[in-house]
């Protein structure tokens, strides 16, 4: 318990981390803090685009929508964030999958969100959860398969979810 309570922690630390533009995915750890800036990997800043889409998840579901806005904005910089600094991941180009795959789901997201639709915010989750399971495929790690959260509140459990009256 202690442990994810960690991991959230570092994950957090690691998604404020400076951030360079760079071309390729490989960071390199043994850089000179005087010549070189670290790059996250991008396992690593899917790790907070995984976040944010739990985040979202638990939000929508409690129809805090003023939170669920919130979380949808923070996925949104986060996935502009890494198109920016990646360019290509192997052969797929991550500016293009981004837009292939989670840009629309995005939009309903926000429109669901807008209108406080439970039903359209639920289709929304479930399509942006296949476009990134899509892009997955894509860039060769068909392993890596996202799922709408099955478990209410418990990977963050020092995070209230209700919306404020």
């Amino acid at each position: 318990m202690k442990l994810r309570g960690y991991s959230v922690v570092l994950l957090m630390v690691c998604s404020l981390a400076p951030l360079a533009v760079a071309q390729s995915g490989h960071s390199n750890l043994n850089a000179s803090p005087t010549n070189e800036q670290y790059v996250p990997r991008l396992g690593d800043i899917m790790n907070a685009v995984q976040t944010r889409h739990i985040k979202l998840w638990f939000a929508g579901k409690a129809q805090n929508w003023d939170l669920a806005a919130y979380e949808l904005d923070e996925l949104r910089d986060t996935f502009d964030g890494v198109g920016k600094l990646i360019l290509k991941h192997g052969q797929l180009s991550i500016p293009q999958a981004i837009a292939a795959t989670v840009k629309q789901p995005l939009d309903a997201l926000a429109a669901a969100i807008k209108a406080k639709d439970s039903p359209g915010f639920v289709k929304a989750y479930a399509d942006l959860t296949a476009g990134c399971n899509a892009c997955h495929q894509s860039a060769g790690h068909p392993m890596i398969v996202m799922q709408v959260p099955t478990v209410s509140g418990t990977a963050f459990p020092d995070q209230d979810f209700s919306p404020k009256k």
